[in-house]
């Protein structure tokens, strides 16, 4: 005779009092449903792939900082003009300029082709302002500064703020108001103390020389001309000049020459003036 079913133990009745309390807190408490992120032998979702691949795309086209808009500005000859940008920085072009201005998603950027422009940088410090002349390379975050650019040399003075300038080829120097880095072709940029207030003289339309080589100060006159401006010797080239004359009349220079200067001035019929060297006294 098969031995009674005997009743339930006391630990058998712990066991089932206990199963049916996790039970009770797995439908209070829910556990969390599993990350999509991977699938269960650890693979990347095909979401995680697509966001993972843009994030890297994102990153390499904020690396290169491609640009996304470009403007091109000029003036002509004998004409000075105020150029607005988009963020509210001002370039003043001087006379014959042309430059062009990109917007890139990191940076501002500008190339002056020739001449002398004075930029007035609105700040940021997510966006510097990088110009361009010739072999010189200027970096501002927001400061005002004028960059000339001619065929053998390129330039840059500060007026106001800070500025970092050099070459591919040297360290970048950091100037202050009063300084002006020149770089020529063949040879390491120089840095050189100028008065501001002279550098900046050409915005207002004035031609500041002081004991300037003729050389210099017609090279300076023949770009506010359209007819070509000459020494008929270029030892005349050394003679120097000193005084404040307005750009928009070069004319009143070239007249005084001869008072100051032991000079003639001839003009041809074509517009073209030759500065020769005063006939001696007696002939």
């Amino acid at each position: 005779m098969p031995p009674p079913e005997r009743s339930r133990t006391p630990e058998r009745a712990f066991e089932q009092a206990l199963a049916e309390e996790r039970e009770a807190l797995k439908a209070r408490f829910p556990l969390p449903p599993p990350r999509p992120t991977a699938n269960r032998r650890g693979t990347p979702s095909p979401k995680t792939t697509a966001a993972a691949i843009v994030l890297v795309l994102l990153g390499g086209v904020l690396w290169l900082d491609p640009a996304y808009r470009s403007e091109h500005h000029a003036s002509t000859v004998g004409e000075r003009r105020v150029v607005v940008l988009a963020d509210g920085s001002r370039i003043t072009l001087d006379t014959d300029t042309a430059l062009d201005v990109s917007w890139h998603l990191r940076s501002r950027r500008s190339t002056l082709e020739r001449g002398r422009a004075s930029f007035d940088v609105a700040p940021s410090v997510v966006r510097p302002f990088e110009v361009a002349a010739g072999a010189l390379n200027v970096r501002v975050l927001g400061t005002v500064f004028d960059v000339r650019r001619d065929a053998r040399s390129a330039s840059v003075t500060v007026l106001e703020g800070r500025v970092l300038a050099g070459t591919a080829t040297s360290v970048a120097t950091p100037l202050t108001p009063g300084q002006r880095l020149t770089a020529v072709t063949g040879q390491a940029p120089a840095a050189e103390h100028v008065d501001p207030r002279t550098a900046a003289a050409w915005q207002a339309g004035r031609l500041v020389f002081e004991r300037t080589p003729l050389r210099e100060a017609l090279a300076e006159l023949a770009r506010y001309r359209s007819a070509p401006l000459r020494l008929a010797d270029e030892a005349l080239g050394t003679l120097a000049v000193s005084g404040v004359f307005d750009a928009a009349n070069t004319d009143q220079l070239l007249e005084l020459l001869p008072r100051i200067l032991p000079v003639r001035v001839v003009h041809a019929t074509d517009g073209a003036i030759t500065i020769h060297a005063a006939a001696p006294v007696g002939r």
